[in-house]
């Protein structure tokens, strides 16, 4: 039986002023008030964390997350936000590795390999994102691409660091293209992970990390892609930002 608690996380990337997001959660509380079948995790804009943390602590089972963090603790890192930051105004996770931040801002393995250290240092949960390229997902070159991005940061870590990490696997090509992996697809790269985690820390590792599905997850698609034996949760970006759509892909958790 699997024992993995489902989790879904809305990323709101960079949307949403500090009275839009408020508004947003309000009207989630309300849809999400008698459901309890899921781990929920909210991640605004940094500018509407302290806002956000203050409603949510009238609801547990949503959390506080961050989109993003520098891995040095404090200094002279211009417009940058460190883990203990994100800790102190209330944020139980933080993504790491997003394909955004890997292609726009130029974020390398070994920099993200610190970001994650620093993140779970903090007492803070990693989103740590993986995720091909459609080229290399045409050519059949996907299952190297991720062993990489996987071995690259995660190895050698101890089960005490890894098993404080969410692995959310989303294909670059399917990141607000519309164009969603299947779930027979979701499922297989799900599972290659999984065993290539097995292969890296053994079966405890593999059997007890928690596994996401990210890139252009809706309400009509949700369930399916969640009944796949390995998928144990979803990474939801645009259809995050609306309460009713956001609502009902929590709600489709069995």
């Amino acid at each position: 039986m699997n024992a993995r608690t489902k989790i879904i996380a809305g990323n709101w990337k960079m949307n949403k002023t500090v009275a839009e997001a408020r508004s947003l959660v309000c009207e989630l509380q309300g849809r999400l008030a008698t459901f309890s079948g899921c781990d929920v995790v909210l991640c605004p804009p940094f500018t509407a964390l302290a806002s956000v943390a203050k409603l949510l602590e009238s609801t547990p089972r949503i959390q506080l997350g961050a989109q993003n963090l520098h891995p040095a603790p404090k200094g002279a890192f211009t417009g940058e936000i460190s883990a203990s930051m994100l800790s102190d105004v209330g944020c139980r996770f933080v993504i790491v590795g997003h394909s955004e931040r890997r292609r726009y801002f130029g974020e390398t393995d070994a920099f993200l390999r610190d970001k994650l250290l620093a993140a779970v240092s903090a007492g803070l949960h990693p989103i740590f994102c993986v995720g091909e390229e459609l080229a290399d997902r045409e050519a059949g070159r996907w299952p190297d691409h991720l062993r990489s991005q996987l071995q690259a940061v995660l190895h050698d870590l101890p089960p005490s660091i890894l098993m404080e990490v969410v692995l959310a696997y989303e294909p670059v090509w399917a990141i607000g293209t519309g164009r969603t992996a299947t779930p027979e697809q979701a499922q297989e790269a799900h599972a290659f992970l999984r065993q290539e985690l097995e292969r890296l820390h053994g079966n405890s590792v593999a059997t007890g990390l928690r596994l996401q599905y990210g890139g252009s997850v809706t309400p009509e698609n949700a369930r399916e892609i969640l009944a796949q034996p390995d998928v144990d949760g979803l990474l939801v970006g645009g259809a995050s930002l609306e309460a009713g759509s956001f609502a009902s892909i929590v709600l489709s958790v069995e």
